[in-house]
């Protein structure tokens, strides 16, 4: 359970993967809209990485149907694409993107409004890339695992959200989901010290009510048991002898 030290050549690769995804996740504020469905969002996604020469990651993952994760309003993460569900005004829809290249993974995800959305549901998106960056002040040679996972959750928590315990984010490369797992919450100073090479997918999942969730029937798509509005954030994180690296931010 050793978390794997990326080389400069394989992170180099991961890059080129990284501005795939970047760029897919920019492209989408334009094209998401009311009226579309989640299907539309799904296939952009697919056509754009195809075009690229390179490999929709979460296609067939554990048996995963499609290209991109597309979740609506309560849903958390998993959104199964549909042609049948449209994007209404005033929702909100997180969309999840994995790509690989050359056998490498990055992976991101960002949450959107549907056209005119309530001044709550922006707030939460708003904390939720906050609290993404108050992580990565801490994602930095020296610093133990936890003081990313604790500045998550106090930020999220003092602007009176909450922080979803059942998903987590991860170490990422060859594989999507490598050692270590990084919870958004939790105490600082626990875990492995952070060295370069370490590459993690940072990943707040932020709810609006109660951090509880549950899986729908289909054995994917993840809900609020409250029925209150969730969002998700994530970037894939380089850990550097500085800054971070952010493969997946254009």
């Amino acid at each position: 359970r050793m978390i794997i030290i990326k080389s400069q050549q394989e992170i180099d690769i991961m890059r080129e993967s990284g501005k795939v995804t970047a760029y897919i996740l920019s492209e989408l504020k334009n094209l998401i809209r009311p009226g579309i469905s989640t299907k539309d969002i799904d296939d952009f996604v697919e056509a754009t990485i195809l075009k690229y020469r390179m490999i929709p990651s979460f296609k067939g993952y554990n048996g995963y149907p499609a290209s991109a994760c597309v979740s609506v309003n309560e849903e958390v993460v998993h959104g199964i694409p549909s042609p049948k569900k449209i994007l209404r005004e005033g929702d909100i829809v997180s969309v999840d993107v994995g790509t690989t290249y050359k056998g490498y993974v990055s992976d991101a995800a960002r949450t959107y409004p549907v056209g005119k959305i309530g001044e709550e549901a922006q707030r939460l998106i708003t904390v939720t890339e906050q609290s993404f960056f108050e992580g990565l002040k801490f994602c930095r040679a020296g610093f133990r695992l936890s003081d990313i996972s604790a500045a998550i959750q106090q930020k999220v928590e003092s602007e009176g959200f909450s922080v979803i315990r059942d998903f987590v984010g991860h170490g990422i490369g060859r594989a999507m989901h490598e050692e270590p797992q990084i919870p958004n919450y939790g105490k600082p100073g626990r875990g492995p010290r952070l060295v370069p090479g370490m590459v993690f997918a940072i990943e707040p999942m932020v709810n609006q009510g109660d951090y509880e969730v549950r899986v729908l029937e289909n054995n994917w798509t993840v809900v609020t048991v409250d029925g209150k509005l969730s969002a998700h954030y994530e970037n894939t994180v380089v850990i550097t002898d500085g800054e971070p690296d952010l493969l997946t931010l254009e």
